[in-house]
């Protein structure tokens, strides 16, 4: 079975922003959009060119179809017929063109690995290889999979170059009691480093271990409660989880292993897995954009560390679409909203809504108690970046004020160090502005933090900053508190606007190390 996460591409031209290696997209024909594409995928047209049969391709044979109109790519083993693909790309023709006639995993991985090829050309796949396609660069002859699991020995191994000691696992019970505990022998593992979910058969514990993801899944012996709790020991690196027996039997074992138990992977090579989630609440926040609320499952732990964002998921006509945000708070002030469950049970998503997209409407029909399902976290932002910070400059654009909410609020709780914050935020009118009143409060109640608002096409009413990013803006917003004050600048929004920001930063004098960028 692939372990491949189950994603699909992101609506065209959204300015929801993660914290992920960004793409150029191109723009497309008339009539070329997702949709389009699922309509031709269901239109019951020969899309392989093989009148329905399947083949096992050999490494000659595929590198004979690498032209526009007869393109075989292999991603995974699976090799597919893209050529008809090739105009509904958002990346465009050349950029399918680069893995034709070959084995793209690599590529593929390096853009978008989330990405559900599997839903997305279904009716393009023309077969498997015949035989093993080339391996990925990174892999080492010496730390051999086996029927997706890593020997013991080989856990130790694949961590000996990240810390001291490999992963492990133990368990005890008492009457009433099961405890499972994780040791990882890693100083810097926090309650957001363990996600837990119980679903039927299936009891399954992800740890991220830096780079790493450790997985414990099991098919527990005995059934237990929904509620368990989890705890972590930081100096030690220990993790318990407290199950709660049905009866008060004694297990003989834990339970039995399944599919990849008691591995440890590059998150990369990992696929992401989904739960489902309960809408409970949404509302208006400005004209377009809305705040929703979720529920995780009772049987599920999950915290999204700060700067990473997670997919969602809805069926749509038939196929897939998944598209990323990044969690908020619930306010940026404890006053303006009391909370309906403990926040440790909610997701909470600044959305906006498209009227013309694909995804974003048919978020909006679904009605408090329906569902949708939520992947765990991903992205390449480090809580260390925080260390020692004295100035955070927040540089955001639209919906890409998202990830900058919980940014904004750990700097103002948990680092010592800081002097101050300020954000410069993008809008087109006064109306788009999200959380425009919380954000002044705040600058009214912590000393530290500022906002300014800057517009591009204001009312003559409007007395603040207009226009766009630029170095007269930036040169006056970006000043020290001292010379040598250590500094942190995240920005995020519209592509053209990241990357217009980001070389200003660079011609600012400021460092690769200074600057964190959210693109999509």
């Amino acid at each position: 079975m692939l372990n491949v996460p189950s994603h699909s591409f992101p609506g065209p031209s959204s300015q929801q922003r993660v914290a992920s290696g960004g793409r150029s997209k191109v723009p497309l024909k008339q009539g070329r959009s997702l949709m389009d594409w699922i309509r031709l995928t269901k239109s019951g047209k020969d899309l392989t060119g093989l009148k329905g049969r399947l083949i096992e391709v050999t490494e000659e044979e595929l590198k004979k179809h690498n032209k526009k109109d007869d393109c075989w790519i292999c991603i995974r083993g699976l090799v597919y017929n893209v050529s008809p693909y090739m105009e509904y790309h958002p990346g465009g023709e050349d950029e399918l063109m680069r893995a034709a006639g070959s084995d793209g995993t690599d590529l593929f991985d390096q853009v978008h690995r989330w990405v559900n090829y599997e839903s997305m050309l279904k009716e393009c796949l023309v077969g498997r290889m015949a035989i093993k396609p080339a391996l990925p660069k990174d892999y080492h002859e010496e730390k051999k999979v086996l029927n997706g699991m890593l020997p013991r020995s080989q856990v130790t191994d694949t961590l000996a170059k990240e810390g001291p000691s490999s992963p492990s696992y133990d368990w005890f019970q008492t009457d009433s009691l099961v405890t499972i505990v994780i040791y990882t022998k890693q100083k810097d593992i926090s309650l957001d480093s363990v996600i837990v979910d119980h679903q039927e058969d299936s009891f399954r514990v992800e740890t991220i271990i830096k780079d790493y993801s450790y997985l414990i899944h099991i098919g527990l012996s005995h059934e237990i409660q929904e509620d368990f709790s989890v705890r972590v020991i930081a100096n030690v690196g220990k993790i318990e989880i407290v199950l709660k027996k049905k009866e008060s039997t004694s297990w003989k074992s834990l339970g039995h292993p399944l599919e990849n138990h008691n591995s440890l992977l590059s998150k990369k090579d990992t696929g992401l897995y989904y739960r489902k989630c309960q809408l409970i609440s949404k509302e208006e926040v400005t004209h377009d954009t809305k705040l929703f609320s979720v529920m995780l499952p009772p049987s599920t732990h999950l915290q999204v560390p700060v700067g990473q964002h997670v997919y969602l998921k809805l069926t749509i006509a038939g196929t897939e679409i998944v598209k990323p945000y990044t969690p908020v708070s619930d306010s940026l002030l404890p006053e303006f909203k009391e909370p309906v469950l403990p926040n440790s049970k909610c997701i909470y998503f600044l959305i906006k809504i498209y009227p013309a997209g694909l995804f974003t409407p048919e978020l909006d029909l679904l009605q408090t108690g329906d569902y949708v399902s939520v992947s765990n976290p991903e992205g390449n932002f480090k809580i260390s970046q925080f260390q020692e910070m004295e100035d955070l400059f927040l540089l955001a654009a639209g919906t890409g004020f998202t990830p900058m909410v919980k940014v904004l609020n750990y700097a103002l709780t948990d680092i010592p160090s800081l002097r101050k914050v300020k954000l410069m935020f993008f809008n087109k009118t006064e109306d788009d502005i999200i959380w425009r009143s919380q954000l002044e409060k705040l600058a009214l109640k912590d000393k530290r933090f500022d906002v300014e608002f800057v517009l591009s096409a204001p009312t003559s009413e409007w007395s603040g900053k207009e226009g766009y990013v630029s170095p007269a803006l930036l040169s006056d917003f970006l000043e020290r508190s001292l010379e040598e004050s250590k500094v942190l600048i995240c920005i995020c929004g519209p592509t053209p606007f990241t990357e217009q920001g980001m070389k200003l930063l660079h011609d600012l004098n400021f460092s690769k190390d200074e600057i964190h960028s959210f693109t999509a």
